[in-house]
C-alpha cells in the first residue's frame, strides 16, 4: 500500500468527530439526544451481570439488594454523558429491565418497583403519567391524552360494575374486596382490560389528530401506566387470565392495551431471537414508566429507540435505530439494546457478540457497511465517556466494515486523481453510485415484502424545491428537498415528480389513498439519501487523499469534495470535517517522506 492511502485513511479514521456531520461532541452531554448516556448505561450493567450481580427484585426484608447498587452506577453513567436525573433514571430501569430485571415484587411491606426504585435513587419527584410525553415524530404528545380518555370511561361509568358507594364497611379497602373475588375477578381485572383499552384508544387517536403517525407501542405503554395509576397494579386476577402469581392486574391491562394497539403476540429480539410475550412487556414497561418520575422528549426517544431492537420494530412504531433506515447518529440506542442482549446470550464473550452484531447489521439494513460505520463511530465516541464490554463489541464488529469502506474509497479517489478527474466529480460519482445502491436495496426489499417485481429510481435529487432562491437550501438537500422518483410495478410505471413538496402533501391532505398506499416505495429510499449527513466517508476520504497527494489547499479541497457530494452533503458539516482530514493527510504525508 502505498504512503497517500496510508495517510488518507489514518487521516479520516483517527479522529470519529470527523466521521459525521452530527455534532457528535454535543451528544457527550446530552444536547439533543441521549444514545451515548444510555450506551454507556449499558456498559455499566453488562459489566455488573457479567460478574454475577443479582438483577432481581424481590420482596425480602432488607433495606437494599444487589440491583439498587446497579441502578445506582448506571444512572451516574448516564448522567455523566449528559442525561438529567428524571431521563437517567427511564434509561437505567429500562436497560436493567432489559437484562433481565423484573418490574416489580412485593407485598405492601417490601414491595418494590424497578421505576420507583430508579426514581428515587435519582432523586426525582414523581410527575404522573399525564406530564410524560412520547417521543418526538416530527410533532409529540403526551400521556394526557391517555389520562384524558381513562377519566372519560370513569365519568361515563363504564370501567367497572362495581359500586364504590355501596361497598359495606370492612369490605372496601381490605382483603375481602383486595384478595377475594370481588377485587381480583371483577374489580381489578375488568378496570385494568378496560381503563387499557380506553388510554390506549385514547393515545393513538391523539397522535393521529396532531399529525403524528401513531406508535401502537408507545400508545399501548402509555395507556397501561394510565390505568395502573388507578388499578391496584400489581393485583392477583381472575384465573381466566392465568394462575396465581403468574398473571396479574399489569398483564390484564397489557392484554387491552395490546388489543387495541393491534400489536403481535410475540415479539423477537434481532439476532438473539429472544422472545417476549407482548402483553407481558407491555404491562411490566406500564409500571415502569407510572412510576419513574419526569422524563424528557429526548429520554423518550431513548427509550421509543430502546424498542426497536425488536425484529418487529416497524409494525410497532418503535423509532429508527433497528433499520432499515440508517437515522442520525443520535437516534442509534436501539444498539445499546442489541449489544447488551448479544453479550449476556454469550456469557460475555465480546468475540461471539461482535459477530452476532455485524450479522445483524449485515441483514437489516438498507446500507449494511454505512451501517456498521455508524455505530462504530457511536460506540467510539461513547468510549470517550464510558468504556466497556458494550462499545467494545460494537467497535469489534464494525472496524472491518470502516476500513474496508475507507480503502475502497480512497483507492478510488487516488486513481481518479491520478487520471486528471477533478475532486468534485470524483465525490459526485461517490454519491451517485450510493444513490443507485439505495434504490436497488430498496427495490429488492419492498420486492420481497410484497411479493412483487418493484424497481424504484430517484431520478433527481437536489435542494431547495418550493422556496426562493437561497444558498443554504442550494447546498444542502437534507431541506425542501427536490426530488423526482419513478417506480415500476410489475412494468407499470408510476412518475412521482416533486415528490417531497407536491406529491406528498396532495395524498397527505386530500386523502388520495391510492397514492399514499404506493408511496412508502419512494419514501424509504429518499429518507435514506435525507438523512445520510451521519456518515460522511464520500466526502472526508477523497478530502483526506487529496490532501495527501497535495492537489491543493485544504479549504480548496473541503469545498469541492462538498461540493461534489450532493447526496453526502444533506447537513452542514462537511466543510470543517473535510478541511481538518485534508491537513492531517498533508502533515502524515510530511512525516512518512
Amino acid at each position: 500500500m502505498n504512503k497517500e492511502i496510508i495517510a488518507a485513511v489514518m487521516a479520516s479514521t483517527i479522529d470519529m468527530d470527523n466521521m459525521s456531520s452530527d455534532r457528535l461532541e454535543a451528544l457527550t452531554k446530552g444536547h439533543g439526544m441521549l444514545n451515548i448516556a444510555a450506551i454507556c448505561s449499558a456498559n455499566v450493567i453488562a459489566e455488573e451481570v457479567l460478574r454475577g450481580v443479582n438483577l432481581q427484585l424481590t420482596d425480602e426484608n432488607i433495606g437494599e439488594l444487589p440491583i439498587d447498587d446497579l441502578l445506582r452506577k448506571s444512572i451516574e453513567a448516564a448522567e455523566n454523558a449528559g442525561a438529567d436525573a428524571a431521563n437517567a433514571a427511564l434509561l437505567s430501569a429500562t436497560l436493567c429491565y432489559f437484562a433481565g430485571s423484573n418490574a416489580q415484587a412485593g407485598v405492601p411491606a417490601g414491595n418494590r418497583k424497578l421505576g420507583a426504585m430508579a426514581r428515587m435513587i435519582a432523586g426525582v419527584d414523581r410527575c404522573g403519567v399525564l406530564a410524560i410525553p412520547t417521543p418526538k415524530a416530527n410533532n409529540r404528545i403526551s400521556g394526557y391524552a391517555a389520562v384524558k380518555a381513562v377519566y372519560d370511561e370513569v365519568f361515563n361509568n363504564s370501567l367497572t360494575p362495581i359500586d364504590g358507594s355501596i361497598l359495606p364497611l370492612g369490605v372496601g379497602g381490605g382483603p375481602l374486596y383486595g384478595h377475594n373475588a370481588l377485587g381480583e375477578d371483577i374489580g381489578f381485572s375488568q378496570l385494568a382490560i378496560n381503563g387499557a383499552k380506553a388510554g390506549t384508544k385514547g393515545m393513538l387517536q391523539a397522535f393521529a389528530n396532531v399529525g403524528m403517525p401513531p406508535s401502537p407501542i408507545i400508545a399501548a405503554i402509555l395507556g397501561v401506566a394510565a390505568i395502573l395509576e388507578i388499578v391496584h397494579p400489581d393485583s392477583e386476577v381472575a384465573e381466566e387470565y392465568g394462575e396465581f402469581f403468574v398473571a396479574n392486574s399489569a398483564y390484564v391491562a397489557g392484554l387491552g392495551a395490546c388489543e387495541v394497539a393491534g400489536l403481535p403476540e410475540k415479539l423477537h429480539i434481532r439476532g438473539t431471537g429472544e422472545e417476549y410475550d407482548t402483553a407481558n412487556l407491555v404491562g411490566d414497561l406500564g409500571v415502569l414508566m407510572k412510576d419513574i418520575g419526569g422524563p424528557s422528549v429526548v429520554g423518550m426517544i431513548a427509550f421509543e429507540e430502546m424498542l426497536s431492537a425488536f425484529e418487529e420494530s416497524l409494525d410497532i412504531g418503535a423509532g429508527f435505530s433497528g433499520g432499515p433506515l440508517q437515522p442520525p447518529l443520535g437516534h442509534m440506542t436501539a444498539d445499546a439494546i442489541l449489544a447488551l442482549k448479544v453479550l449476556l446470550s454469550t456469557n460475555g464473550d465480546i468475540d461471539q457478540a461482535a459477530e452476532k452484531i455485524k450479522e445483524i447489521k449485515t441483514n437489516f439494513w438498507l446500507e449494511p457497511e454505512i451501517a456498521k460505520i455508524a455505530t462504530n463511530t457511536i460506540a467510539r465516541k461513547s468510549e470517550q465517556v464510558r468504556r466497556g464490554p458494550v462499545t467494545r463489541a460494537m467497535i469489534l464488529a464494525t472496524e472491518g466494515a470502516l476500513t474496508k469502506e475507507t480503502l475502497r474509497i480512497a483507492e478510488f479517489t487516488q486513481e481518479k486523481i491520478t487520471e486528471g478527474m477533478d475532486l468534485s466529480d470524483i465525490t459526485k460519482a461517490l454519491d451517485d453510485e450510493k444513490l443507485n445502491n439505495v434504490c436497488k436495496a430498496a427495490s429488492s426489499l419492498f420486492s420481497g415484502m410484497m411479493d412483487k417485481d418493484i424497481k424504484i429510481m430517484i431520478t433527481k435529487y437536489a435542494g431547495r424545491s418550493r422556496r426562493k432562491e437561497n444558498p443554504f437550501l442550494d447546498n444542502y438537500a437534507g431541506f425542501d428537498t427536490n426530488v423526482d422518483v419513478e417506480i415500476e410495478i410489475e412494468g407499470e410505471k408510476i412518475v412521482m415528480e416533486k415528490l417531497a413538496n407536491e406529491i406528498i402533501p396532495d395524498a397527505v391532505v386530500n386523502k388520495k389513498q391510492d397514492v399514499l398506499e404506493v408511496l412508502p416505495l419512494a419514501s424509504v429510499p429518499v429518507t435514506e439519501l435525507q438523512l445520510c449527513g451521519h456518515t460522511i466517508v464520500n466526502v472526508i476520504v477523497p478530502a483526506a487523499v487529496a490532501g495527501a497527494m497535495g492537489v491543493d489547499e485544504s479549504e480548496v479541497i473541503a469545498k469541492k469534495a462538498t461540493k461534489g457530494a450532493y447526496i453526502t452533503s444533506s447537513i452542514p458539516g462537511g466543510i470543517e470535517r473535510a478541511r481538518d482530514v485534508a491537513k492531517r493527510a498533508a502533515n502524515i504525508m510530511k512525516d512518512l517522506n
